[in-house]
């Protein structure tokens, strides 16, 4: 192994911070057991080959058919499952979820027709993922679009570029919503940083 391994980022707030919308005890396990399991699993998966350790987690989900056949399908488990989590928590933030402004308001409006028809449209592919996965705001070749994957694949693979992603696995609401999906959708949208995502959306667009 090599000390440029993945590691598991810092939150930029604290457990308890997107309370109560999202609890602190999910927070925790979600960050430390479930992200931190999936860094653990990738690292291991990629031991025999740690020249990827010092490669962006994004570039080889970009590159994912040049990884080699026999930990392909774990690198798209584990990398997934980083790079993911890793837009997840910086596109929440406390005291936050108003609306977006700006360009990035005025896009979405342009393409869905309004945020509250883009909400309900997210809202209905998270609330229809079968079984676990997650939904996403991306740019697809310039242009706005909601995209669903399933368990931890990432919107990368599909040369997408996600801005916004919302977990629907029911290890991040199962604590607190239990069976209770919806519920758990239409609160998280009190705890979305419009800020972050307004800041991708001007560096991809």
């Amino acid at each position: 192994m090599t000390e440029d391994k993945f590691t598991l980022p810092n939150l930029p707030y604290g457990y308890a911070a997107l309370e109560p919308f999202i609890d602190a005890k999910t927070m925790e396990l979600h960050h430390t057991k479930h992200h931190q399991g999936y860094i653990d699993k990738l690292n291991a998966a990629l031991e025999d080959h740690n020249e990827y350790y010092t490669v962006d987690i994004t570039e080889i989900l970009r590159d994912i058919q040049n990884i080699p056949d026999d930990i392909r399908q774990q690198v798209i488990n584990n990398g997934g499952g980083h790079a993911n989590h890793m837009l997840f928590w910086e596109i929440m933030a406390p005291k936050a979820g108003k609306e977006p402004e700006g360009e990035l308001r005025a896009a979405i409006e342009t393409k869905f027709g309004s945020f509250e028809d883009f909400q309900q449209e997210f809202n209905n592919a998270a609330s229809t993922r079968f079984g676990s996965g997650w939904v996403w705001l991306v740019f697809n070749n310039g242009e706005l679009e909601i995209s669903s994957t399933p368990n931890q694949d990432s919107p990368y693979m599909q040369d997408y570029v996600p801005i916004l992603g919302l977990d629907v696995w029911e290890h991040a609401y199962y604590l607190k919503y239990q069976n209770r999906r919806p519920e758990y959708i239409e609160n998280w949208w009190n705890v979305v940083n419009w800020k972050k995502v307004a800041e991708l959306f001007k560096a991809n667009n």
